[in-house]
């Protein structure tokens, strides 16, 4: 039996799970000395690199003495949870990050709560120790109360605590002890983790927690063994969720070392290896002995609480800017996407038209911004949030809101989420001039709320959000207070015509833009939507006036990107998605045909 751990990294988003990573990756000697590694070098998508979010889970393997420690790094946005939840059942133990300064915040909750529910014996790190204002012991008196209001068990409750600066490198079991390296963390993962349980004589049993796709093998599921030995060209059967078996033959097996896969012809139990050989794989799968099958129970994936339709981008530059533009592309794209990210569904609601539902704004502006990358060209409606009816009532999505914002600001914030329905649950000075304020308040409520939020608190706030429940419908919430500045013609936007709409609100555009009727080029300093002329020129004459040589003074646009305009938009709006340009656009183009709408609606 080789001596295994298993463990997941989880925390808050932007707690440092995936730095720590690199430091255990690098201090296990896992890389050679020539090797150069970049910073977060789990996070290997392109999104994931800039934003700074990690937004897939994914695995490595470390070598420690005479140990193989397989880790998992998952994200820590809420939008990801269902990700989070699929694989702590696949682990034995986890490190439980948590900032020095900030806390316990709403996604160390949830995975808190998930961790206890499963019984994980968790090791408890306390990062970024080295800011100026860290409170490694407050903090610790925060997790130890989280850990008694969630019930954890009194094994649970004796967690070792390791204090780290993880980007330098540092860990340590006492604030009092000097700085020393990541060996303390080795050593309490080597002897706090549990073995993982497990024969390797029984009939093999393994389950798929996540899946990737290559173009060569096709699907791939990625598995936690948790009984017998599996062997590269074995015959097995795959157990799926709805209790059907499919035969089938693992054509490949591979292992993980670091940053590396790499083929292996066995695998025994407790380890985390990648097959390939079935086409209908799925997350919850198991694979089993044809000879003896015992499936495991399936996974429970958190439902989806908001939608978006996607849509062929029917504008008048539609075509101009993408390489993939027909609904055939669009649907095998999203189709794709469906085959490996288990959190979203897609339905086809009409021609053209595919509604795709997952956990939250985020996750579906990511989806939409590797599109956009990849050469598609789309229209996106607002988001909507998915309603239930339990036991005859009509109930919709409720968040668990956290706010950090410096105490000036607190009054307007609370005055906000109150048009919002949101309802205050408590209010605590953090320091520093801080306030944290914790709200309930109903999905839709967020909607439009984060770019008005930074506005408010002058860049200064901070807020997270976590899914709580499904209660009650709680009537209408108020959406943009503003209305739009709408192009009543088409062509390219001239200095001159945006000099004198400007007094009129904020511009999204600027001069030598192509627009078109219908397109949406600013936001109204009223609550109404104003129809203007953007590419008016300034009429030439041969007659001199005292005003002729004024320069032209622009304000800089405001900066329109895809989530900021996913968030701005209302129901009868759309955002148009090309490789080169978001832009913004009344759903029907012409005055006309909206007054006709607007009739009809009446």
């Amino acid at each position: 039996m080789q001596k295994i751990r298993n463990i997941a990294v989880i925390a808050h988003v932007d707690h440092g799970k995936t730095t720590l990573v690199d430091g255990l990756l690098g201090q296990s000697g896992t890389f050679t000395s020539h090797e150069h590694v970049d910073e977060r070098a789990m996070d290997s998508n392109a999104l994931e690199k800039e934003r700074g979010i990690t937004i897939l889970s994914k695995n490595t393997a470390i070598r420690y003495k005479e140990h193989k420690i397989n880790i998992i790094d998952t994200p820590g946005h809420a939008d990801f949870g269902g990700e989070v939840e699929r694989v702590l059942k696949m682990v034995d133990g986890v490190l439980l990050l948590v900032d020095a300064y900030e806390g316990v915040m709403p996604q160390t909750k949830f995975v808190v709560k998930k961790m206890i529910a499963l019984g994980k014996k968790p090791i408890v790190v306390i990062n970024k120790i080295d800011k100026p204002a860290a409170e490694p012991d407050r903090v610790v008196d925060e997790v130890f109360d989280l850990f008694v209001a969630m019930e954890a068990s009194e094994e649970q409750l004796e967690f070792p605590i390791v204090y780290a600066a993880a980007r330098d490198g540092i860990a340590k079991m006492d604030m009092g002890d000097e700085d020393g390296n990541f060996e303390c963390l080795f050593e309490a993962i080597v002897n706090e983790i549990p073995e993982p349980e497990g024969d390797a004589g029984n009939p093999a049993q393994a389950q798929v927690f996540t899946l990737d796709y290559d173009n060569y093998v096709g699907k791939i599921g990625i598995a936690r063994i948790f009984n017998g030995t599996i062997k590269k060209g074995d015959s097995v059967m795959l157990a799926k969720a709805d209790g059907e078996m499919v035969k089938g033959r693992l054509s490949k097996l591979i292992g993980f070392h670091g940053l590396n896969r790499m083929e292996i012809d066995q695998a025994e139990a407790g380890d985390i290896i990648a097959f390939a050989g079935f086409e209908t794989v799925d997350v919850g799968d198991s694979v089993v002995d044809p000879a003896n099958p015992m499936p495991l129970d399936p996974m429970h994936i958190e439902e989806p609480t908001l939608s978006v339709v996607f849509s062929v981008n029917d504008s008048p530059l539609a075509g101009t800017e993408g390489k993939h533009v027909t609904s055939n592309k669009i649907k095998d794209r999203l189709e794709a996407e469906m085959t490996t990210n288990v959190a979203m569904r897609l339905e086809t609601i009409g021609e053209g038209k595919f509604k795709v539902s997952g956990r939250g704004e985020l996750q579906i502006t990511v989806l939409a911004e590797n599109m956009r990358r990849e050469g598609y060209e789309f229209g996106i409606g607002r988001p909507e949030v998915i309603v239930k009816e339990i036991e005859g009532v009509k109930c919709e999505p409720f968040e668990h809101l956290v706010i950090d914002t410096p105490d000036d600001f607190s009054g307007t914030i609370i005055e906000r989420l109150g048009k919002r329905k949101a309802e205050m649950k408590s209010m605590v000075p953090m320091g520093e001039g801080y306030t944290r304020i914790e709200f309930e308040i109903p999905a839709r409520g967020l909607i439009g709320f984060r770019g008005m939020f930074l506005t408010d608190t002058k860049g200064e706030g901070v807020m997270n959000h976590s899914f709580l429940e499904f209660r009650p419908y709680s009537g209408t919430v108020e959406s943009r207070q503003y209305g739009a500045l709408i192009s009543m013609e088409g062509g390219v936007a001239m200095a001159y015509s945006l000099f004198n709409l400007q007094d009129r609100g904020v511009l999204f555009i600027e001069p030598q833009d192509k627009v078109y009727e219908g397109m949406i080029i600013g936001e109204h300093a009223r609550s109404n939507d104003l129809t203007v002329n953007p590419i008016k020129g300034k009429a030439q004459s041969n007659v001199r006036s005292s005003g002729a040589d004024e320069a032209i003074k622009l304000v800089p646009p405001r900066d329109m990107n895809l989530e900021k305009a996913l968030e701005w938009i209302e129901d009868d709006e759309l955002l148009e998605v090309t490789p080169e340009n978001v832009r913004i656009r009344k759903r029907y183009l012409t005055e006309n045909e909206r007054k006709r709408n607007d009739r009809s609606k009446k």
